[in-house]
C-alpha cells in the first residue's frame, strides 16, 4: 500500500492541484486507475466516494511528543502560534507544543505579550524543537550567552526553523553547507552566515528542516507530524485548520511539499 496515495483526501487534493496548475496529470499516477477526477467533471464528494481506502488505519501505537516552540522577544506571531496550533491538534495522541522562551514573558513584533509555558532549557529535553522568527533575531544570533542555553541534538530530535530562525540554526552549527530556506528579509544575513539559501518554501535534511515565509509554518507542522506520527495524522491536522471549501487543496499542497523529505528520511532510516 502506498501510504501517501491511500490517504482519504489525497485523490481530491491531487485533482484540485492539477486543475490549479500546480502539478500536471502525469505527476499523479493513481493507485486505482478507475478513480474519478475533478478534471473529468467529478465532484469532490464523488471522488471521495469512488476512492476505497478500506483497510487503511493509523498506527495503533501512540507517539508521545513534547515540542518546544522557541519564541523570543519581538517574535512573529504567525511563526509561533500557527505551528503550535496545528501541532496541538495531536493532543489526543499525547503530543504537546509549548511556547518556550528565555524569559517569563515575551512580547511579539506587534505588541502581543504572552506568558511562556516552558523555559528555554526545555529545548534540550524536548522530542522536537521549532525555532520561530522575529524582529530581534539578529541580536539573539549575536548573543553568545543566550545561544549557549539552546542545546539541540538532531540525532534524536526533530528540529525545524522558520524564516529568521534559520539564522539561529546556522549560528548553532546545525545547517553547515546544506541548502536551507528563509524569508526574503533574512536571506542576506543567512547567506552571510555561510548558508546556501534556496528559493523554496520548505526543505529538510534528515531531522533538520527549514521553511521560508510566515505561512510556510504549516509545512513545518505537517513535516513534524508526518515524521513523528504518520502522514495520515498530518493530513487530519491540516484538514482541520484548512479553509472551508479549500480543504482538499490545502491538504494536498502541504502533503506535496513535505512528502519528498519524509520519504528521504524513511530511506535513510
Amino acid at each position: 500500500m502506498d501510504p501517501v496515495r491511500e490517504l482519504p483526501y489525497w485523490p481530491a487534493a491531487m485533482a484540485l492541484l492539477i486543475e490549479a496548475g500546480q502539478m500536471t496529470a502525469s505527476d499523479y499516477v493513481p493507485t486505482y486507475p478507475n478513480l474519478l477526477l475533478a478534471s473529468e467533471g467529478a465532484s469532490t464528494d464523488a471522488i471521495r466516494s469512488s476512492f476505497s481506502y478500506a483497510g487503511y488505519q493509523s498506527s495503533p501505537e501512540e507517539t508521545f511528543m513534547q515540542i518546544a516552540v522557541l519564541t523570543f522577544e519581538g517574535f512573529n506571531e504567525l511563526d509561533s502560534f500557527v505551528a503550535a496550533g496545528i501541532l496541538n491538534r495531536m493532543k489526543a495522541h499525547g503530543w504537546a507544543a509549548h511556547i518556550t522562551s528565555p524569559t517569563e514573558q515575551v512580547t511579539s513584533m506587534n505588541g502581543v505579550t504572552v506568558q511562556r509555558q516552558k523555559p528555554l532549557e526545555f529545548a534540550a529535553e524536548a522530542d522536537a524543537v521549532l525555532i520561530g522568527s522575529g524582529i530581534k533575531t539578529r541580536d539573539i544570533a549575536a548573543d553568545a550567552d543566550l545561544l549557549s542555553r539552546i542545546k539541540l541534538d538532531p540525532s534524536r530530535q526533530l528540529i525545524g526553523a522558520q524564516c529568521s530562525g534559520t539564522l539561529l540554526l546556522a549560528k548553532l552549527g546545525l545547517i553547515g553547507d546544506l541548502p536551507a530556506c528563509t524569508d526574503l528579509t533574512t536571506k542576506p544575513w543567512v547567506i552571510e552566515a555561510g548558508v546556501k539559501v534556496i528559493d523554496a518554501p520548505f526543505v529538510a535534511h534528515g531531522n533538520v528542516a527549514t521553511a521560508g515565509g510566515c505561512l510556510a509554518s504549516q509545512y513545518l507542522a505537517t513535516w513534524m507530524i508526518a515524521r513523528g506520527a504518520s502522514m495520515h495524522d498530518a493530513e487530519e491536522a491540516m484538514y482541520y485548520v484548512a479553509p472551508v471549501g479549500e480543504k482538499a487543496l490545502y491538504v494536498g499542497q502541504a502533503v506535496t511539499v513535505v512528502t519528498p523529505f519524509t520519504q528521504e528520511a524513511a530511506v535513510a532510516a
